[in-house]
């Protein structure tokens, strides 16, 4: 698949678009898997776009990766979708769907998973940390949302440009971790502390919002609300407390 850099990003869309509108119009039973591979392809870019704004995401891929990684996933699924199958559907484009949604999704996770030996801050939010130097708290407050929350949570089409590609370097996960695991422990309650060292593996594998409940001890139905409002809460305490001198080595 070609690499398309941020100026090409625009050009990649109209790529397929053209693709899509050279396909014959037929039943979707009568394409090939070459040609259902590219029909599908704005599925492609529509879900890695939401993978974009997920904290999952956040600083690990750029949207042009995650389209590479969810193309790869179509890709397999059309070579092993059964056409026999499909022609017994009463709705076969939403059984494509939904049989193509999950292969992209799972080769995303996979490529993100992959890219988590080592931690990304996109270089346009890097940018913006060093222009914004003389501004202590917002130095600090960029930093720790950009390691541990999603920095883009509500990203309009603009920005998602200006996510691709991303070239910064990545982290050595391991210092990273130990820093972070002293900033916590210096400034976090203990029960903040856990949960920011369960939720993002600082020492360990990760855990889920149900594990770190249960390993709490916080009961009740909504027992995960509360441990994202602690992980939120810890965010906030060491943005509050932190020196913008302890994060300049990161940015």
């Amino acid at each position: 698949m070609k690499k398309y850099n941020i100026q090409n990003y625009i050009r990649y869309k109209n790529d397929v678009k053209a693709s899509i509108e050279r396909l014959p119009i037929l039943p979707l039973d009568e394409y090939t898997r070459e040609e259902l591979t590219i029909k599908f392809l704005p599925l492609v870019e529509n879900i890695a776009r939401k993978f974009s704004t997920s904290q999952q995401a956040s600083g690990v891929m750029s949207v042009m990766d995650m389209i590479q990684s969810g193309s790869l996933g179509l890709v397999h699924a059309c070579r092993k979708l059964d056409y026999d199958k499909l022609k017994e559907s009463e709705d076969m484009e939403k059984t494509l769907k939904s049989f193509f949604a999950k292969r992209i999704k799972g080769s995303i996770r996979r490529q993100i998973d992959t890219n988590r030996g080592s931690i990304r801050i996109p270089e346009h939010k890097l940018n913006e940390i060093r222009k914004n130097f003389g501004k202590d708290k917002k130095m600090v407050e960029m930093f720790f949302n950009s390691v541990f929350l999603s920095i883009d949570a509500n990203p309009n089409d603009e920005d998602m440009v200006y996510q691709i590609p991303d070239t910064s370097e990545p982290y050595n996960i391991d210092l990273l971790n130990i820093y972070l695991k002293g900033l916590c422990q210096a400034h976090l309650s203990n029960r903040e502390y856990q949960v920011l060292r369960l939720s993002y593996g600082l020492d360990c594998e990760k855990h889920s919002a149900t594990e770190i409940a249960k390993y709490l001890c916080i009961e009740g139905s909504s027992s995960y609300v509360r441990v994202s409002q602690l992980k939120k809460q810890a965010v906030d305490t060491l943005i509050e407390n932190v020196d913008h001198s302890q994060v300049l080595d990161f940015v």
